[in-house]
C-alpha cells in the first residue's frame, strides 16, 4: 500500500543516525522504527512532518494518494489537544488513518473527564479534584492526602516529578500553581495509590485483543523515593540505567489478576470510545485493588517500548502489529462508508 507517515515536523527520521547522540536517536526512534518496518513489509512510505498548517497534508493527499495515513502526530500547533482535530479532518475527508478516532482522543486526553465517565460505569478510579487555570484555589474537602498533582491534559509524564507527591494543603496549592505557570494547563490532583504500576496494551476496533499485563519496575529507586513514573523515569536514559528502571511482563500476575486487568481494559476501551490501539495505565495497591489511572490512545509504538513488547508477548510480532494497525484503519473507514 501507499502509506503516508504523519509525524511532527521535528521528528522526521534522518537518512542516517551516523553522528547523532543516543538522546537524539531516542527522539525519533518511534518514527524511524515504524518507517523501517513498513518499508520492510513492502509498503511505499512517504513521511510528512506537520506543525501548524494543513496545506502540506492536503498536498500530500492529492499527489501521493495514500491508501492509509499512519498517524504518529501527538500535537498540532504546539497543543496536544489539537491532535483530535487532525484526526477529525482526515475522518471528514474519508481518508483511512491509523490509531484512535477523534472521539476517543478527546475523551481520553482529559484525565478528569475519563475518570468521571469510568466512575459512572463502576470502574474504580482514585479520588481526585481539578484546578482550572485562572480560577481561585479552593482546597478539596474530601481528597485524602497524600495526592499526586499532574497536568490534566498533557501526557508522557510531563510535569511529574518526586515533588508532585504532596501531603497537605499548602504544598498542594504550590504544586497546582507550578503546573498553571509552567505548563499553562489545568491541574488535577489524584489520591496517591501506593503500589505497582501496570500497563495494558489493547488493539482493535469493535472486537479487541488485550495483551498480557506489563509492569514498570521501580524497585531500584532510593527507599525514600515514591514509586511513580516521573519524567526522568520515562525519558532520562542515564537515570534509568542508574536505578535499573525497566518495563516487562508483570510479576506475580495470577490468572485472577490477569483476567481482571483484561476485563477492565475492555470496559475502559469501550466506554471511552477508543479504537485502533491504546495503552491503559493502572495502579495496583498493596491490598490488590486495581485503580484506573489513564488511557493513552496512540501510545509509543517503538519496537522495544512497552506497547510493542507486550504485543509481542501476546503473539503479535512488531511487523505483524503494524500490519494489524493498518488493517484496522482500513476496516474502520469501510465501516464508516457503509454506515
Amino acid at each position: 500500500m501507499r502509506v503516508l507517515l504523519l509525524v511532527h515536523e521535528d521528528l522526521v527520521p534522518p537518512p542516517s543516525f551516523e553522528g547523532l547522540s543516543e538522546e537524539e536517536i531516542t527522539e525519533v526512534r518511534t518514527e524511524d522504527d515504524v518507517l523501517v518496518a513498513l518499508e520492510e513489509s513492502g509498503h511505499q512510505v512517504n513521511v510528512l512532518g506537520l506543525y501548524d498548517q494543513l496545506g502540506p497534508l492536503d498536498d500530500a493527499l492529492r499527489s501521493f494518494r495514500p491508501h492509509v495515513v499512519f498517524n504518529l502526530l501527538e500535537e498540532f500547533h504546539g497543543d496536544v489537544r489539537f491532535d483530535a482535530h487532525v484526526a477529525a479532518y482526515l475522518e471528514l475527508r474519508r481518508i483511512p488513518f491509523t490509531g484512535c478516532g477523534p472521539r476517543g482522543l478527546f475523551m481520553a486526553r482529559d484525565k478528569a473527564l475519563a475518570k468521571k465517565i469510568l466512575a459512572y460505569h463502576g470502574i474504580t478510579v482514585p479520588k481526585f479534584a481539578t484546578f482550572a487555570v485562572g480560577t481561585r484555589f479552593v482546597p478539596p474537602s474530601e481528597l485524602p492526602y497524600p495526592v499526586i498533582v499532574k497536568c490534566q491534559t498533557l501526557e508522557a509524564s510531563t510535569g511529574i516529578s518526586q515533588a508532585s507527591i504532596v501531603h497537605g494543603e499548602r504544598a498542594l496549592r504550590e504544586r497546582v500553581a507550578f503546573i498553571h505557570e509552567r505548563y499553562e494547563v489545568d491541574a488535577i490532583a489524584e489520591q496517591f495509590i501506593d503500589g505497582r504500576e501496570l500497563y495494558s496494551a489493547v488493539v482493535g476496533n469493535e472486537k479487541v485483543r488485550v495483551m498480557p499485563p506489563w509492569e514498570l519496575f521501580l524497585n531500584g529507586l532510593p527507599e525514600s523515593a515514591p514509586r511513580i513514573a516521573t519524567s526522568r523515569v520515562k525519558w532520562d536514559l542515564k537515570y534509568q540505567e542508574k536505578y535499573r528502571i525497566r518495563a516487562g511482563a508483570a510479576r506475580r500476575a495470577s490468572e485472577t489478576l490477569r483476567q481482571r486487568v483484561e476485563d477492565t481494559s475492555r470496559a475502559v476501551y469501550r466506554h471511552l470510545g477508543l479504537d485502533g490501539y491504546a495503552r491503559i495505565d493502572y495502579r495496583l495497591d498493596r491490598k490488590g485493588n486495581l485503580y484506573f489511572l489513564e488511557a493513552n490512545p496512540n501510545p509509543d509504538i517503538a519496537e522495544f517500548e512497552e506497547f510493542s513488547s507486550a504485543s509481542k508477548a501476546g503473539g503479535l510480532r512488531y511487523h505483524d502489529l503494524l500490519e494489524e494497525i493498518l488493517r484496522l484503519a482500513k476496516r474502520r473507514e469501510s465501516r464508516g462508508r457503509r454506515s
